[in-house]
This record gives structure tokens, C-alpha cells and sequence, in this order.
């Protein structure tokens, strides 16, 4: 079991809150589950939903651009200079 933390409930306008210890490590605006299991309540992240990049506001703004064919897609393996060393652009 892991460690124990006291929390309050408060009213917060016409609800009720449960301010929670600051080391749990949350985030603020992290969305929580909240159920009742057998007179005990489970507090828990929801899992955030994947993003993905809307593109319908800008499609067709840019003439003559079309998607890349599949077998242009394919690039040469090469070696990465992780290192960080910068080139030398003369």
C-alpha cells in the first residue's frame, strides 16, 4: 500500500470539491474518473485521447501540392551524427 494523504471536501459554488494533496504529482486540468465501488470511491486519470492534425481548413490553399505516392515515400538508411557536433558550413 502506498502512502496515505488526508483530503478536504469544500464547497465550490454550487458543487462540492475534493482538494487533493499537491504530492500526488497531479497536473492541473487532468481529467479524473470518479465511481463508487462498494461505499469506496476510486479516483483515477482518464486517459488523454490521441490528438490528431486537422487539415480540412487548409486543404486546397496550397495549388499544385498533392500527397507523396507510396514509393516516393521510402528513404535510404543513413548513419546520425548523435553526437551533436555541428557541421561546418565554411
Amino acid at each position: 500500500m502506498g502512502d496515505e494523504y488526508r483530503a478536504k471536501v469544500f464547497r465550490s459554488g454550487n458543487s462540492l470539491a475534493l482538494r487533493l494533496p499537491k504530492a500526488l504529482g497531479l497536473k492541473d486540468g487532468t481529467e479524473m474518473r470518479v465511481r463508487e465501488e462498494q461505499g469506496r470511491y476510486v479516483v483515477e486519470p482518464v486517459e488523454a485521447p490521441k490528438r490528431k492534425i486537422d487539415l480540412t481548413g487548409i486543404w486546397g490553399s496550397i495549388p499544385g501540392l498533392k500527397p507523396l505516392p507510396p514509393e516516393d515515400r521510402l528513404f535510404e538508411e543513413r548513419e546520425l551524427d548523435w553526437e551533436g557536433k555541428l557541421l561546418d558550413r565554411g
